[in-house]
């Protein structure tokens, strides 16, 4: 039995009308008369009562037919479900992000690809970096974002995508409060609260690669709480200054915020296998991280940082 005949035998039990039927499947009638002839041959019994004025059905052709749509509905319902995970309308993301893409960004990303994606179901889930790279490359997450440039590992491509404004906390009190920005050179010789890099190991690299890039090393003092947030450090009289972004600013009060001079970014980066293929939906939604606006203050950066250049685009 094939699809083929149960569904041209569902539309001539539907108009009992050779010439009807034939013309909405769009075969002639003698490819018609074919078809339900060799059906009712392969299941040895009469599914049509013909005479030179009516075609009817038997007691075996109506069960046919209510098999049969069952049979066909399912077959559409399936071409339907397969063609929509083809196209990445439909399908499963499983999203992770570390500490620092937490408040803000992520769920920005998560947020935005549900109104462009509403069939794609996606999973989230907040992994420090060591267990984010670990699970996008064994494939227990699909897409990963971080802070940080990262370091090529083989098999997964690595693109830097957006960049958020790094800032500076001071105390009301200290030399360069109440200017309007500040160079990170002013503070070389200023010590540096810092959190401990096993909790926060991501907006760790982040901070070490904006001292880098500054041309700085200052004195470094840990920070006793362990929120990523730094709130609190103004306990800590040892302490002179703090690095943050405006995602990082929450709780954030009675000290004074101000912008670096020069301008540097926060570097944020997705990650996702390059082998095998991604599913049309992670593809979609590597797509939507790599283009979709971002939210408001942040800038659109792009970089490949595994050597094969663009991607998904």
């Amino acid at each position: 039995m094939e699809l083929r005949q149960l569904e041209a035998f569902g539309v001539l039990a539907e108009e009992l009308h050779f010439g009807r039927a034939a013309a909405r499947l769009g075969i002639g009638q003698p490819t018609l008369s074919d078809l339900v002839r060799r059906l009712e041959r392969e299941l040895g019994v009469a599914l049509l009562v013909r005479t030179t004025r009516r075609v009817s059905l038997t007691e075996a052709g109506r069960v046919l037919l209510d098999r049969g749509r069952t049979i066909t509905g399912l077959v559409a319902e399936t071409r339907v479900a397969v063609s929509a995970l083809g196209t990445g309308e439909e399908g499963l993301v499983r999203f992770g992000f570390t500490p620092p893409a937490a408040p803000v960004l992520a769920p920005h990303l998560a947020a935005g690809f549900a109104a462009d994606a509403p069939g794609v179901r996606v999973e989230q889930a907040r992994l420090w970096l060591p267990r984010l790279r670990e699970a996008v490359a064994d494939g227990s997450v699909d897409v990963g974002v971080t802070c940080g440039v990262q370091e090529p590992t083989a098999g997964l491509r690595t693109e830097v995508f957006a960049g958020e404004p790094l800032l500076v906390a001071l105390r009301p009190d200290h030399r360069l409060a109440r200017q309007p920005s500040v160079d990170l050179e002013e503070l070389a010789q200023d010590r540096l609260g810092v959190t401990d890099p096993s909790l926060f190991p991501a907006w760790t690299a982040a901070q070490l690669q904006a001292l880098t890039t500054a041309g700085i090393a200052p004195p470094t003092v840990p920070l006793a709480r362990t929120d990523l947030n730094a709130v609190g450090w103004l306990d800590q009289s040892d302490v002179d200054w703090v690095l943050l972004s405006p995602s990082l600013t929450g709780g954030h009060g009675t000290d004074v915020v101000l912008p670096v001079r020069p301008a540097q970014h926060v570097t944020f980066v997705v990650l996702w296998r390059s082998a095998p293929s991604p599913s049309p939906a992670v593809s979609r939604f590597v797509r939507h991280v790599l283009r979709a606006p971002l939210p408001r203050g942040w800038s659109r950066v792009r970089r490949s940082l595994d050597g094969e250049g663009p991607s998904l685009r």
